[in-house]
């Protein structure tokens, strides 16, 4: 090695840091994209287990084909069943709530039941035999108002029909829920209610049978898929011995 000769040297360069921003940002994005694909996923879903009901309302009873109207009321905006606990005939008790996943038919009256009373009745039974196939969509419900006792055979007569449920719960509370027309008593509508608990239609009171049979099929045919099919064919909370 020559006198004037430079020694050797290793001079370590700093590397390049990686971009590692962008790749954040990348996976960022992808994340929040996922996001929000989950978010259309579940408005598209909600929206298709909404849609028989907002058709059912809004094509047969706020609009319909040749400017026709509903015979019966729509209640708007629509009432829930309301959290409470009535009393089968034999003491036990059932929320209301559990009522939901089929049409109902409601009556409410005590348990003194005059000719009006025994009308609407058979107008429930009557209504309910003339859907034929569709008949175990619906239950008729009778919310007895007070504690009277119900007659024997009219009592006998009822648990035997399919689809019937007898249920007692204080006038005040059902008074709370259900509403009559103007000029009207509790006591002289059928109310109808849907499968998903919400009270949206009040027949006239003195209701002619035909007429009324056409809102119930115009319901049925407008909502079918979304209820639950068969629970008025098996047996009904009301059917239990006093």
């Amino acid at each position: 090695m020559t006198a004037d000769a430079e020694p050797l040297s290793l001079t370590v360069h700093e590397l390049p840091a990686p971009r590692l921003d962008v790749a954040e940002a990348t996976v960022d994005g992808r994340a929040a994209q996922r996001t929000r694909g989950g978010r259309w996923r579940m408005l598209l879903v909600a929206a298709v287990c909404f849609a028989p009901v907002l058709a059912s309302y809004l094509t047969y009873f706020v609009w319909r084909p040749g400017g026709s109207t509903a015979y019966s009321s729509l209640i708007q905006p629509s009432q829930a069943l309301p959290a409470l606990s009535a009393k089968r005939l034999d003491g036990t008790t059932v929320a209301l709530r559990s009522l939901t996943g089929q049409w109902l038919l409601v009556l409410a009256h005590g348990g003194i039941c005059d000719s009006a009373c025994e009308r609407l009745l058979y107008t429930q039974r009557q209504l309910r035999d003339m859907l034929g196939r569709e008949r175990d969509r619906l239950d008729k419900v009778w919310l007895v108002l007070d504690d009277a006792a119900l007659a024997p055979a009219l009592q006998a007569a009822l648990l035997a029909s399919p689809g019937m449920l007898i249920l007692r719960l204080p006038r005040e509370q059902v008074a709370a829920w259900l509403k009559p027309a103007q000029g009207q008593r509790l006591e002289d509508h059928l109310y109808i209610v849907d499968p998903l608990g919400e009270w949206m239609m009040r027949a006239p009171a003195n209701a002619d049978p035909s007429k009324l049979k056409r809102d119930l099929e115009r319901l049925l045919r407008a909502s079918a898929g979304w209820d639950l099919p068969g629970r008025g064919a098996s047996a009904s909370p009301g059917a239990s011995a006093p």
